[in-house]
This record gives structure tokens, sequence and C-alpha cells, in this order.
């Protein structure tokens, strides 16, 4: 997992300089300003509309919307996961020849980035479409077993306009392939992004303490401790990035000259903050406040992230201060509302548990016989 805000430091080869080892004309202020502004509107944006969207997937019945929820256990072995696919891409990319697996890992996020960016667009589509086109809906169902034992692999509902938002993706699909341009990079940057934080969620507010405190140390040691995680972001030619040239105003779209943020340093805290919104809704009280209070400490943990990195001229581990931030504010606000406990006992039932969806069921059919009581009397 890419998770480190990288500086192109004014000139040298590093991050994204020629390959031929060749320094450029330092960066302009302007550049480098509108880079770096550029780079924080662009991980806003995914946060959040991907809470927002978030709401609608919790309470959505739709098979092939469900969201995957986090447990305390999966945010404990997370860390350690990602450390071992960081050291594994980093081992393949010293052993193997980099043109390959960048060939392969194209052809993979190809694939995957035309399907995120499809599910991205296609609630905005939906309001360009007339009335009267001829939507019909279609279903894509993998079963393992049969009889009693048939249990299902693949359950994905889908209708027209979603086959044309898969078609819009594939333009923009075959542009990266063949292009590699940072424009489709960035789409499908977003694209992962939003999605990510729509459809991942923490049980509870415990687990997102334990996910963001282990992928602090993480990124502190990987990006501090030694050169692999900068050593394969720049070497990683896939969408797991947003870059931004900061020598745009010089050259144009054709500028090379890249500042970066990993999908990681978004999509991490945003899930957290999503949570934070969900749990702003259950307490029904027509406030946002921790949500806002959590979205305004990411604009301050990552604005103070690019204050380090252009003052010490290094990649900086950005969840080093976006963690402290999105945790301590809202448990800040928390405290003055004397809320720390509904806070932390405010729990999300996976929707893909069994159990739950028979208790869900349970409470339902319960509340529907108290209904048919008060009635009948």
């Amino acid at each position: 997992m890419d998770s480190a805000l990288s500086d192109p430091l004014n000139g040298s080869a590093e991050a994204g300089g020629p390959a031929n080892g060749k320094t450029r004309p330092p960066s302009t202020p302007e550049g480098i300003a509108l880079a770096y502004g550029s780079l924080l509107l662009m991980a806003l944006l995914p946060i959040f509309f991907g809470a927002l969207r978030s709401v609608r997937c919790a309470r959505g019945k739709n098979a092939s919307d469900m969201p995957e929820t986090i447990t305390s256990r999966d945010a404990a072995r997370f860390p350690i996961i990602a450390s071992c696919t960081l050291l594994g891409l980093y081992l393949f990319f010293k052993i193997f020849s980099q043109e390959y697996i960048n060939l392969l890992l194209s052809m993979y996020f190809f694939v995957l980035g035309i399907l995120a960016l499809s599910h991205t667009i296609s609630p905005f589509m939906n309001k360009f479409f007339p009335a009267n086109f001829p939507n019909r809906q279609y279903q894509l169902l993998f079963t393992q077993g049969s009889g009693e034992n048939k249990e299902e692999i693949i359950n994905y509902e889908f209708d027209t306009k979603d086959l044309v938002c898969l078609g819009l993706s594939s333009i923009v699909g075959v542009w990266y392939l063949l292009r590699k341009h940072w424009i489709a990079n960035n789409l499908f940057g977003l694209a992962f992004s939003l999605n990510g934080v729509e459809l991942l969620h923490l049980n509870n507010v415990s687990t997102g303490c334990i996910l963001l405190g282990g992928l602090f140390i993480y990124d502190v040691f990987w990006v501090f401790g030694t050169n692999v995680m900068v050593t394969v972001a720049k070497s990683f030619e896939a969408p797991i990035k947003l870059v931004f040239p900061q020598d745009l105003l010089e050259k144009g779209l054709e500028a090379d000259n890249f500042a970066m943020l990993g999908l990681g340093d978004i999509v991490i805290p945003g899930i957290f903050i999503a949570l934070l919104l969900r749990f702003d809704i259950s307490l029904k009280k027509n406030t946002h406040t921790y949500f806002y209070t959590s979205f305004a400490a990411y604009i301050f943990g990552l604005g103070l992230t690019i204050f380090i990195m252009h003052i010490f001229k290094h990649a900086q581990p950005a969840l080093l201060y976006l963690v402290p931030a999105c945790i301590g504010f809202p448990i800040l606000v928390a405290l003055a509302k004397g809320e720390v406990t509904e806070m932390f006992s405010y729990e999300e039932s996976n929707p893909k548990d069994p159990a739950a969806v028979t208790e869900s069921k349970e409470g339902t059919e319960a509340s529907a016989s108290k209904g048919l009581e008060k009635k009948e009397k």
C-alpha cells in the first residue's frame, strides 16, 4: 500500500525526475503551490463524496453494493499484510525487470480501474439519461453446489445504464493503458479512493483507532526507516497514487515533474471520517459535528504534511500527521460534549454476516408485530 507524500525535490532526478538522471530547472513557487493545492483538493473529493455514499451504501439492499466491514482483528492484521505486500513488491522490482512487472500490473489495474470508475460515475450519469431510455435489468450470478448446498459466489445486479458507464470508463482505461497520462491515472486513483471510502466500513471507532494507529507505525517505519516505500512508489506504474505536475504552467499537459500522494493517505483516514458521519446520523440530532470536525482535521493534517515536506525537501509519511489529527480532534469534541461513551459504544453490524441479517429480520418482524398489535387495540 503506497502511503507517502512525495516531492520532486526541485530538480533532482528523484520522485519523478528524468530517467537519464539529468537535473531539471527548479519548479516555480506558483507551480509548487498549484501542485500541492490540487493534491489537497483531489484528496478531499473522494473522502467527502465517498462518506456521503457510504451512508446510502449501509442502508442499501443491493447485494452488489454491500460494504465490506473491517473488524478489530482485520485492523490489527492489516499493517502486517501491507508491510509484507510492500516488501514483496520492492523485492520484485529489484529482482525482475521493472518493465514486465509494470506491464502485468497495468493490465490488472486496467480492468479494476474501469470497474471502479464505472461504479463511481454511475449515480451522476443516471441524471443525464432521458426518461424514455430503454433500461433493462441484468443479473450476473455464479453459484457453487446444488440443492440445499447451493452457495452464491457472485451475485451482481446491473442495468443498461451501467453498461453505458462501463463503455465510457473503458475509453479512459484505453487512454491510461496506451499513454499512462497523469490525468487518466488520477481519474482511476480518484475512483479507487471513492470506492474504498464508500465500500470499506469500520465496525466501530475502536477498530478505526487500531487501524489508524497500526498504519501510523507502518507509514513512519517504511518512509523514515527505509527507502522501500518511496522506491516502490516511483517504480510502480499503476494508479495507486494521485500525481500533479509542478511544471504544469511551463509545459502544459505534457509536464512530468510530479508531486504525488498515495491512495492510502486518502482511503485510510477517509473510512474513519465516513464512520464518524454514520455515527453523527445515528445520534439523530440533525448535526454532522464529528464528520465536519474530522474532515477539518484531515485538511489540517495534510496541509501540515505538505508544509513539512516543502521545508525539509523530503518525502513525508502523511499518516504521521493525519492520524493524530483525525483521531484527536473528534475525541476532543466528544470530551467537550460528553459523548465519549456514545462514540466508542457505537457499533455497525456486517450486512454480509448471516447472524446480523437474521437479527435484523427478527427485529423488523418484532417491530411489525408490535405495530399490528397497536392497530388491533
